[in-house]
C-alpha cells in the first residue's frame, strides 16, 4: 500500500506467507492421508515435517471508528490456503477438503463480512455482517495475531468462525457490550446443522486498559448433538503487570447434549436410535444413519469402553472445561518477546478430542522481528495426557485410540491392545518454529 499510495486511503490490500516446521517426539504422522500425530497440539500438528502454514491474502476497508461525526462502513475479505485450513473450515463453506478428503493442504474464504458503524448510538456501535471470527479468545486462527506459532488445546478445540450478524456497542469508558446471531459454531446456513443461535459478551477495562475482562456466551442454543454445535461459555482476563510485562488468562465450559456413545460404533454395532452411531457420510453430504463414519466429529466415550453393551447408555452429556495462561514479556524495544503458555484441558468423554483425558500443555518460546516484514518464532512444548480406562491420547490419529477401539486391528491385535504398546503414548516433547513474511 505504501508503493501503490502511500498508505493513505482507507482500503488496504496485504498479506503474508508462513512456513514452520517442528520435530517431535511423536512420529506416527502421515499428513498426506490427514494423519497430524502431534494432535492435540494445533497448527504443529503434523509431526516432523516442513509445511506451509498459511498463504494468506486480505482486502479490507476500515470504518472509521475514531470519530463521532457522520456514519462510516468497511469491509473486510480474508482468502487463506495452507495446512492451517483445517482449523478456519466451515461445514458447508469448501468443507469437502477436510470433512470429506482431509486434505492435507486446503483453501478457506475465512473472512467476509461488512461493517456499518453509528457513532452517535451510545458511544458508537459497529454492525458487523458476514462471516468473521469468533469472539473470545487469547488467540485468533491468523499467523500474525497470535503470540506464538502453536496455538494452545483449548484454543483448538472451541468455536472458529461464525457467520451472520453481530453488534458491538460501546456503553462507557470502561464497557462494551456485543450481541449476535448465527447459524452456530463452523456451519453455514444451508445446512442440515445450522439452528438460530446466539452470542452475548461484555467485556469491562480498567487501569487505563491495564486490565480488562471478557464475559462471553459465545454460542447459544439447545447444544444438543450437530456438527460443532457447542454450548460455550468463556472467561477471560488481561492484566498488564507492567510496561514490560502483561498476562492473560482464559478459562471455558463447553458441552454438547446426547451425544452419541462411539461404542456402537467402535463394535459394529447397527446404527439404530437405540445404538446411535456420531455423523456419518453419505454420498458426500453428512447424514444421520448409514454411511461411512467421519472421524472428524466424534462422539463420547460414555462409559469405560471395555463394559458390556448390557452396561452403555445410548447416549450422554459430554462437557469439556480447559484453562490457559501467557505470560509475556517485550523486549529490544517491542522488537522481542518472550512467550510462556501453561494450560490444563480436561476433555472429561472425549467429545472434542477423541480420547477422554486431562491434557496438560506447557510452552517457551520467543517472537523475534527482523526489520518489519519477517517475523520468526522459535518455541518447546510439553504435552501429558491422563487418560482413563488405559486409553492412549497422543502418537495417534485423532480419536482412532477409542474409534476402532474393538473391531480394529494391528498385527492381529484390537485397538485396545495396540494402546498399551509403545505406538500411543501419554507424552510428548515438540520443538517447533515458523517465519513469516509479511507484504
Amino acid at each position: 500500500m505504501q508503493a501503490i499510495n502511500q498508505n493513505k486511503s482507507q482500503f488496504k490490500m496485504y498479506g503474508w506467507l508462513e512456513v514452520g516446521a517442528n520435530g517431535s517426539t511423536n512420529n506416527q504422522s502421515n499428513a498426506s492421508k490427514g494423519i497430524p500425530a502431534n494432535f492435540p497440539s494445533a497448527y504443529d500438528e503434523y509431526s516432523n515435517q516442513i509445511q506451509l502454514d498459511q498463504a494468506a491474502l486480505y482486502f479490507e476497508r476500515y470504518p472509521n471508528t475514531a470519530q463521532k461525526d457522520h456514519f462510516d462502513w468497511g469491509y473486510r475479505f480474508a482468502a487463506l490456503y495452507g495446512v492451517d485450513y483445517r482449523f478456519t473450515t466451515a461445514k458447508g463453506m469448501l468443507s469437502q477438503q477436510l470433512l470429506v478428503k482431509n486434505s492435507e493442504y486446503g483453501f478457506d474464504p475465512v473472512m467476509f463480512y461488512f461493517d456499518f458503524y453509528f457513532p452517535k448510538v451510545a458511544q458508537g456501535l459497529n454492525i458487523r455482517v458476514g462471516r468473521y471470527i469468533s469472539l473470545p479468545d487469547i488467540e485468533a486462527q491468523l499467523a500474525p495475531n497470535n503470540y506464538t506459532y502453536s496455538h494452545s488445546i483449548l484454543y483448538t478445540f472451541d468455536c472458529y468462525t461464525q457467520t451472520g450478524v453481530n453488534g458491538t456497542l460501546k456503553l462507557s469508558d470502561h464497557l462494551t457490550v456485543q450481541a449476535g446471531l448465527s447459524p452456530g459454531c463452523d456451519t453455514m446456513p444451508w445446512t442440515t446443522d445450522a439452528q438460530v443461535t446466539g452470542n452475548f459478551c461484555a467485556t469491562y477495562t480498567w487501569s487505563n486498559g491495564g486490565n480488562a475482562l471478557n464475559t462471553c456466551a459465545n454460542s447459544v442454543n439447545n447444544g444438543k448433538y450437530a456438527y460443532n454445535n457447542l454450548a460455550a461459555y468463556y472467561e477471560t482476563w488481561y492484566h498488564r503487570i507492567s510496561a514490560a510485562w502483561h498476562t492473560d488468562s482464559e478459562f471455558w465450559y463447553q458441552y454438547e447434549k446426547d451425544t452419541p456413545n462411539v461404542y456402537w460404533i467402535n463394535t459394529g454395532t447397527p446404527d439404530t436410535s437405540s445404538t446411535p452411531w456420531p455423523e456419518n457420510l453419505t454420498n458426500g453430504k453428512f447424514l444421520p444413519g448409514g454411511g461411512t463414519p467421519s472421524t472428524l466429529n466424534f462422539g463420547a466415550v460414555c462409559k469405560d469402553p471395555r463394559l458390556p453393551a448390557s452396561q452403555q447408555p445410548a447416549r450422554c452429556y459430554a462437557p469439556e472445561w480447559a484453562v490457559t495462561n501467557y505470560i509475556e514479556h517485550n523486549f529490544w524495544h517491542n522488537q522481542a518477546s518472550l512467550n510462556i503458555r501453561n494450560e490444563i484441558v480436561d476433555d472429561i468423554v472425549g467429545q472434542r478430542t477423541g480420547t477422554p483425558g486431562k491434557y496438560e500443555e506447557h510452552m517457551v518460546g520467543f517472537d523475534f522481528w527482523a526489520g518489519s516484514t519477517i517475523t520468526f518464532r522459535p518455541e518447546v512444548s510439553y504435552t501429558h495426557v491422563f487418560s482413563p480406562y488405559g486409553l492412549r491420547a497422543l502418537d495417534i490419529a485423532p480419536g482412532s485410540s477409542v474409534a476402532a477401539l474393538t473391531n480394529g486391528a494391528l498385527n492381529g491385535e484390537t485397538s485396545y491392545q495396540a494402546m498399551q504398546a509403545l505406538r500411543a503414548k501419554t507424552q510428548a516433547i515438540t520443538l517447533a518454529a515458523d517465519l513469516i513474511w509479511h507484504f
